[in-house]
């Protein structure tokens, strides 16, 4: 038998936001067995301070994954430390934030992995379940597609297509066990184009977003210092930003994730597609044979892109 995992001690982040520009103040702290992962917005007075970071709470949002309460009171921008949490194999921890978005720090889910195992992680006495993929279901949306289907163990299948040279196509595919996600995706930054940044600004969007915290890409160039981290760093992030997305369902998914094209709202649709059909998904007692499959069971320091363990 297999348990759930909490962090060891409380860790502490500042940094801003990537779309607000505002200062932002962050804790992550142990949780009890069972409470999944929780955010509590300690700015808020007089409204319930509370959004689960669930699947069933994603409102939609454009750019970035959005969780929101009854209340109305929301954190964005989840995806990043969702993915760090779930690529460390924590599946119980309280987010207390001082804000509506989580500092973007430099990007990519790296800051708070290494924060993580240097915190440490904690055995809880409470079995583990996990999310069984019985059968394929498939979504599409012009000539995007996402799609879940039934494997071992969790794999992560992208595609992005992009006309910029510097992008153009990529594709990837990697299974999720133990410390991939530290070793091969956590170190990879959001990016976007520099047109894009140009028009997101006019519309008061990105206003923290600089070179050092996202890969721009103008043409056939790299406007970001340094250069890419990897050949093919932006379809690793789309691979980072999907594995926090489908952390929202609350416990590790064994299953193949497939994407082409796809983002935020389209991980999210089919994990309600998923959920919608109770012949798709069971709940599946995770064994020890199991256990040692999933994402971030057993990953250690050494685990870290080297380059980010040096600074």
């Amino acid at each position: 038998m297999a348990w759930q995992q909490t962090l060891a001690q409380q860790i502490e982040f500042t940094g801003f936001g990537l779309h607000s520009g505002a200062p932002v103040r962050m804790a992550l702290l142990p949780a009890k067995a069972n409470a999944g992962i929780q955010f509590i917005r300690t700015d808020v007075m007089g409204a319930d301070q509370i959004v689960p970071a669930t699947w069933y709470n994603v409102v939609p949002s454009r750019l970035c994954t959005l969780v929101a309460n009854g209340d109305g009171v929301s954190v964005s921008t989840i995806e990043h430390i969702m993915a760090a949490l779930a690529g460390c194999a924590i599946q119980n921890a309280i987010i207390e934030i001082d804000g509506p978005e989580v500092p973007i720090l430099d990007g990519s889910a790296a800051p708070f992995v290494a924060a993580i195992l240097d915190a440490g992680i904690a055995q809880q006495d409470a079995a583990l379940r996990a999310i069984l993929v019985k059968k394929e279901i498939e979504l599409r949306e012009g000539d995007a597609f996402v799609r879940l289907s039934p494997a071992d163990m969790l794999e992560i299948h992208f595609e992005i297509d992009f006309a910029d040279a510097a992008i153009g196509r990529q594709a990837l595919a990697l299974n999720m066990a133990n410390g991939t996600f530290v070793r091969e995706l956590s170190d990879s930054r959001t990016f976007c184009r520099n047109s894009d940044v140009i028009a997101m600004r006019a519309r008061g969007l990105a206003l923290g977003g600089t070179l050092e915290n996202a890969v721009v890409f103008d043409g056939d160039r790299v406007l970001s210092p340094g250069g890419l981290r990897h050949n093919n760093e932006p379809v690793r992030h789309k691979m980072l930003d999907a594995l926090g997305d489908l952390a929202l369902v609350g416990a590790p998914i064994l299953g193949r994730y497939t994407g082409y094209r796809a983002g935020h709202a389209m991980t999210n649709a089919i994990l309600r597609a998923l959920f919608a059909d109770g012949t798709a998904w069971e709940w599946a007692e995770v064994e020890q044979q199991i256990f040692g499959k999933l994402p971030g069971v057993g990953v250690h320091h050494g685990d870290i892109p080297r380059a980010l363990a040096a600074q």
